[in-house]
């Protein structure tokens, strides 16, 4: 099974390709049949990384005990369902579960539009095939830093038994904690190509909103799943002493979720009054980037946590690829600057969408802090040559005043009217029930 799960990832590298290739062709050329053929690239290359995880689970049940990552992550004694959250317990096999995931969106992208004529979704499949294929060479093993998890082990050795997984990590919170904050990642991947699809079709006005805030609003649930269970594990598992450390990896989970949660605040103030569409974009693919940043972090071991894993040099593709994707977004923003121009501005800022933008600002604000503390045993490091952690105090203290901003506009945003508050509306909306 591990040279047919090998072999279809090395497919999957063609029918990426493939898929990239038709859906280019067929929207530049509006050929409906290409466009048809890419969609199947897109599903073939589901169908075939879903074949080569199938193969690493089915090593793990069976105890191959001559495949490399088996060995580092499982054993006899291990029980069914930490051989199955295996999967996800070292950086190959996370890798590969992440691209299943990239995948799978891509499927239900491709089902959810299938009667579409708009051609929106066939767009926002090319920066997911793009994810995909970033995903996809990773785990071929031919970047420095990591292997392919269906290896086997050199000259044909089959060990006797595998070193099993970290005992911490052998708990009913390793089933639920990290997929939930996987799928919540993965999927900040849709309402991004949705936002790079619009701009690449010019298609800026309401199209997309509605789909990507869909997506959105999925990815924020299931991410606020995965931050809440990982703050129980933390606390009645692993002995904190409390929910929450700001822990760097902890923090990376946490700053795509608020950039998200500007997101859905914003994208209001744009379907009600047509305003602030580049800044929705910006967010949108802050959100995205902070996803991978946060892959950056913990797969890098750049900076020290409990969450980490080993150190590799990985971490520099995923800058590069966070650097290029950036890039490709300025391009496509700089060549619909015109088309981004709202035609509203703001009335008054006692109203509703100054409320939200106030909102977006803190949530914005609090996350340059976090990223802040976060890199700052980078910085240090780079400058004095030693690392100094930021303390937990420093989180603490610096994100009361946002929080509690953010508090009250919780309150009062909804009920404030849209465009200008006026005596009128004001009594009307404050009015006791």
């Amino acid at each position: 099974m591990a040279e047919l799960g090998q072999a279809a990832i090395w497919l999957s590298v063609f029918s990426c390709l493939w898929a990239l290739t038709m859906l280019w062709m067929g929207l530049r050329h509006n050929n409906y049949n290409a466009v048809i053929s890419g969609r199947n690239g897109v599903v073939g290359t589901f169908a075939l990384i879903t074949l080569a995880t199938g193969a690493l689970i089915y090593g793990f049940v069976t105890n191959d005990f001559s495949m490399k990552y088996v060995v580092e992550v499982s054993s006899y004694d291990q029980p069914l369902l930490y051989k199955v959250t295996a999967l996800w317990g070292r950086m190959s096999g996370s890798l590969l579960f992440w691209l299943w995931l990239v995948t799978l969106f891509g499927v239900l992208v491709v089902w959810t539009n299938r009667r579409a004529t708009d051609y929106l979704a066939d767009y926002a499949l090319i920066p997911i095939s793009i994810v995909q294929l970033f995903f996809i060479i990773l785990v071929t093993g031919l970047i420095e830093g990591v292997y392919n998890p269906l290896e086997r082990l050199p000259n044909g050795v089959v060990a006797r038994d595998g070193a099993g997984m970290n005992p911490l990590l052998q708990t009913p919170s390793m089933a639920f904690h990290p997929p939930s904050l996987y799928v919540g990642f993965v999927s900040l991947t849709v309402p991004f190509a949705f936002a790079v699809g619009a701009l690449a079709a010019g298609k800026i006005g309401s199209e997309w909103i509605s789909r990507s805030r869909r997506w959105m609003m999925a990815s924020w649930l299931v991410l606020t799943l995965g931050i809440a269970l990982g703050g129980n594990w933390a606390y009645r598992e692993l002995g904190w002493g409390g929910y929450w450390a700001w822990d760097p990896v902890e923090n990376a989970s946490f700053m795509p979720w608020l950039l998200g949660t500007a997101y859905l605040h914003s994208v209001m103030i744009q379907e009600k009054r047509n305003m602030l569409k580049l800044w929705n974009i910006i967010l949108i693919t802050l959100a995205f980037e902070f996803t991978l940043l946060g892959t950056f972090i913990t797969r890098s071991g750049i900076i020290t946590s409990v969450h980490a894993f080993a150190q590799s040099d990985i971490g520099g593709y995923f800058l590069g690829f966070i650097f290029l994707s950036t890039l490709g977004v300025i391009g496509l923003l700089a060549y619909r600057w015109n088309d981004l121009k709202s035609p509203n501005r703001l009335e008054s800022l006692l109203s509703r969408e100054s409320s939200f933008l106030l909102n977006n600002w803190m949530l914005v604000g609090l996350t340059l802090i976090i990223l802040w503390g976060t890199l700052w045993p980078i910085i240090t490091e780079q400058v004095t040559g030693e690392k100094a952690a930021v303390p937990e105090a420093f989180f603490n203290q610096v994100v009361i005043i946002p929080g509690l901003l953010l508090l009250l506009l919780t309150g009062v945003g909804p009920i404030i009217s849209w465009k200008k508050l006026t005596p009128s509306n004001f009594k009307r909306m404050f009015a006791k029930p």
